[in-house]
């Protein structure tokens, strides 16, 4: 993806400045809402993209929509335009988290199923990856119907598939081979 290892570089350097203010916590709940406002909105995305738009329209636009955030997270808006940056905006936010995150010994596990998640699956789920990583993680479930049923787990560069497409395409595969 383009843009990623700047994105990297400027959530570390908010985070290293929000750990100087003590703000680490306030900047995270932002970023998590740039982060999630940012990939919500087509029209934003677009907007941000958008080379016809002049970067002060697009910054004082990005202003109006995060202006209850904290004095670091607008800056980052401010910084962003002035080094002609303003549309990595979002991916600086998932970066942010994901730094952060890090940090705090905690990791996404996503997990891909036919069907939500009851609170009960969820519970077992994350005590699941707390045994086997040894990290509290955050989990992240998306519904994807096509599996069937079972699960997909991602943690990381980790994955687990116990979905029922990926066993009937075993079984698929193991008769056309034979």
């Amino acid at each position: 993806m383009a843009g990623t290892r700047a994105a990297i570089r400027y959530a570390k350097a908010v985070l290293a400045l929000a750990r100087e203010q003590d703000a680490t916590e306030t900047v995270y709940e932002d970023m998590q809402l740039v982060k999630e406002t940012v990939a919500g909105s087509r029209e934003l995305q677009l907007m941000l993209k958008n080379p016809v738009i002049k970067t002060d329209v697009k910054k004082s636009a990005l202003r109006e929509i995060f202006a209850s955030v904290h004095k670091i997270s607008g800056d980052l808006i401010d910084i962003l335009a002035a080094n002609n940056r303003i549309a990595l905006l979002g991916q600086v936010a998932g970066q942010y988290v994901g730094v952060y995150d890090e940090a705090h010994g905690r990791q996404v596990a996503v997990v891909t199923t036919a069907v939500p998640l009851t609170d009960r699956l969820k519970a077992g789920v994350l005590q699941k990856v707390k045994e086997l990583t040894g990290k509290d993680a955050v989990l992240k479930n998306i519904i994807d119907e096509g599996i069937m049923g079972g699960f997909i787990l991602r943690i990381g560069d980790l994955q687990y598939n116990a979905s029922i497409a990926n066993r009937l395409s075993n079984l698929k595969r193991t008769f056309s081979f034979n």
